[in-house]
């Protein structure tokens, strides 16, 4: 029997590429859909009958009743959030008990760690980094301490274990002098989670998943965050706390490099992102604007307003680098309909010197811009790249050649059935 193989498919800038349209459009072709990092920070939305769904911890192909949903190692799960999403999919008329796996081995997000989080980025001033609160980066801190608390711990002697951790919590929130909070209507909604993901089934994934790509089953893994929020490869300190490369996929899942296949890498037309941190080919116009409310780039799971900039291929090469991706995918191509000219930042600049390449800190860089004519057609409605503007098929070729990686799949707005397949030899 043929071994099975793990397709990845990674956001390669700093997220909110899209990946859950992607996920959900590609899961027909898979037996497994398995997220391997990140926790209720990063929401995927997925937009399909008239009906929006946004996933924080659940795999996007979660709709597929014919498949296997994985919650994988790499993962942190914060009981009350995963109970609100899951029961929200249910009432949908989704069946997640017969579909859903969670790892033994993710680490559980507790309250106290959303308090940490909080406590942190206020010690931080005006340093902070502008996490999400929802306690991501204390709980793998505990987790590298190997103080935290898993999935699997709440099947044996629970309560002790979480006493001791919270009780290590709130002396680390007293040495800060942060002890202006009440958990104890959250605790008791977490633990209500808890009790409710006792119903799933909890389970040793790393070999589960081995054993199926054994008997032949192929495997998507679903990136969360994006390569330059990757914390070895990421614009550090301003990143997110887990590995969001292909690499993180070997370790947040338990299969080895030998098992990858395709990896896609997302990427939208133009730049975005959330928080703080450099972010070279930032515009603060009025184009931002525009950008920024055709694109509704606004966060999934915050509500915070994106930044917003042209195309950066700096980070695009850096990240196709370090990930070996194989296939591109582009999204939001429609957002950029109607702009006379579009730019692209082909390098960095400070103080006379250029670089093609990605430097140690981006602080401090210009985006070097190469201008390009826009389209003034409508994208949304096409459903061929026969149909596509001379200028937009352009503006892509450009883009392979920078990249010298085949752009394969282009989306053109919301709706899963907005996804347009290219074949870049034809």
């Amino acid at each position: 029997m043929t071994q099975g193989k793990v397709d990845a498919l990674l956001g390669i800038v700093f997220g909110d590429e899209g990946k859950g349209k992607v996920v959900d459009v590609f899961t027909p072709r898979y037996d497994v859909v398995a997220r391997f990092a990140g926790g209720p920070n990063a929401g995927h939305t997925i937009i399909f009958d008239g009906k929006k769904f946004v996933l924080r911890s659940i795999p996007s192909g979660i709709f597929d009743k014919g498949k296997l949903n994985i919650i994988g190692n790499g993962c942190v799960i914060a009981p009350d959030l995963f109970m609100a999403e899951a029961k929200e999919l249910e009432a949908a008329g989704y069946d997640l008990r017969s579909r859903l796996h969670i790892s033994s081995r993710a680490h559980l997000i507790l309250p106290t760690h959303r308090v940490l989080d909080r406590a942190y980025e206020a010690a931080k001033g005006k340093k902070a980094v502008g996490t999400t609160g929802k306690g991501i980066g204390p709980t793998y801190s505990d987790k590298a301490s190997r103080t935290g608390l898993r999935v699997g711990d709440i099947l044996r002697d629970f309560p002790k274990r979480y006493a001791a951790l919270k009780a290590r919590h709130e002396q680390i929130l007293r040495d800060l002098n942060y002890t202006d909070y009440d958990i104890s209507s959250e605790e008791q909604l977490w633990m209500q989670g808890v009790e409710y993901m006792r119903q799933f089934c909890i389970t040793d994934t790393v070999t589960e998943l081995n054993r199926l790509l054994a008997q032949g089953k192929n495997v998507l893994a679903e990136g969360a965050q994006g390569t330059m929020l990757d914390i070895d490869h990421g614009t550090y300190p301003f990143v997110s706390s887990s590995s969001t490369t292909t690499g993180g996929v070997c370790t947040g899942l338990g299969v080895s490099p030998r098992s990858i296949g395709e990896v896609y890498g997302i990427f939208k037309a133009y730049s975005t992102r959330v928080g703080a941190g450099p972010f070279p080919v930032e515009l603060f116009d009025e184009t931002s604007q525009r950008i920024r409310s055709i694109g509704h780039e606004y966060g999934a799971v915050t509500g915070r307003d994106r930044r917003c900039g042209w195309v950066d291929l700096v980070a695009l090469r850096y990240a196709i680098m370090i990930n070996g991706v194989t296939q591109l995918i582009m999204m939001k191509s429609d957002v950029l309909d109607g702009f006379d000219t579009i730019r692209a930042c082909v390098a960095y600049e400070r103080d006379g010197q250029q670089t093609p390449d990605m430097p140690f800190d981006t602080e401090g860089w210009q985006p070097v811009y190469r201008d390009l004519p826009g389209w003034q057609e409508d994208l949304s409605s096409m459903t061929s790249e026969e149909q596509f503007p001379k200028t937009f098929a352009d503006y892509i070729n450009f883009l392979e050649t920078e990249l010298q990686t085949p752009i394969t799949i282009l989306s053109v707005g919301p709706d899963r059935a907005q996804t347009i397949t290219r074949h870049p030899n034809s």
